[in-house]
């Protein structure tokens, strides 16, 4: 395939003029700048709408719960994504002070917060702990955008903090992107999540025991379905048939 690709190019750069040559010189891509191009394709004016919902709570043993939900929106003709949030708390049985604390030690994991893509981790040092991570990305055809009001107020760049006798939730802008955190009460535990240009990290470490936790983040995107006309759509499988002829 390669030698007639190369063929062709230079049966161009021949027919053309010196000046020509050097501006339509052929250059052959890597590897690794193909890997960038890959899945980035879509039909201008597809996408109509693109939002997120990422959302932590942590529960402990005595039902006490804290954690919050962050939203976020962007449609067409809108220049600022906003993200909107509100607090999932509640105060169990009252007996949470009263919880031994948790006695259990995790080291290492430093490393989790380098990596790239989708990144999940639950790590417990205590017992009858539950923890979940879920990541979900939701396609959806229609005509309109979402036009759902995301609940809870305007996250601001002093970000948002709120409390229970669980432990405290805060969330917070951070460069492109959005960090929630959880600090449990009584040495139980902690939570991480985090979405932005190094992709989504989910991580839980329990120290205490019959804690309840769980991480999600969905995507959700809404496709234009009443596309433009038939050759608009056709034209870029045009090209890539015409490519068979020379063994492509």
């Amino acid at each position: 395939m390669k030698i007639q690709i190369w063929l062709s190019a230079i049966c161009l750069a021949a027919s053309l003029p010196a000046t020509a040559t050097t501006v339509f010189k052929p250059v052959e891509l890597k590897d690794a700048e193909l890997a960038q191009l890959r899945g980035r394709f879509v039909m201008p004016g597809r996408i109509i709408s693109f939002g997120v919902v990422m959302s932590s709570t942590w529960t402990n043993a005595d039902n006490a719960k804290i954690g919050a939900t962050v939203s976020m929106e962007m449609r067409q003709n809108q220049y600022q994504p906003q993200f909107y949030v509100y607090s999932d708390k509640g105060n169990g049985n009252g007996n949470s002070g009263n919880l031994a604390k948790g006695s259990g030690n995790i080291s290492g994991g430093a490393g989790l917060a380098q990596t790239g893509g989708i990144t999940q981790s639950s790590r417990s040092a205590g017992n009858f702990n539950s923890s979940n991570n879920n990541f979900s990305l939701n396609v959806k055809e229609s005509d309109t955008p979402d036009t759902t009001t995301p609940k809870g107020t305007l996250l601001t760049s002093s970000g948002f903090n709120d409390s229970s006798d669980a432990g405290n939730v805060n969330v917070q802008k951070t460069g492109g992107g959005i960090q929630m955190t959880i600090a449990a009460n009584q040495r139980q535990g902690s939570v991480l999540q985090s979405l932005g240009a190094n992709g989504l990290l989910q991580a839980t470490k329990l120290l205490g025991d019959s804690n309840t936790v769980s991480n999600l983040t969905e995507l959700n995107v809404v496709l234009r379905n009443n596309l433009p006309s038939t050759g608009a759509l056709n034209c870029n499988l045009d090209l890539l048939k015409n490519l068979r002829a020379g063994g492509i």
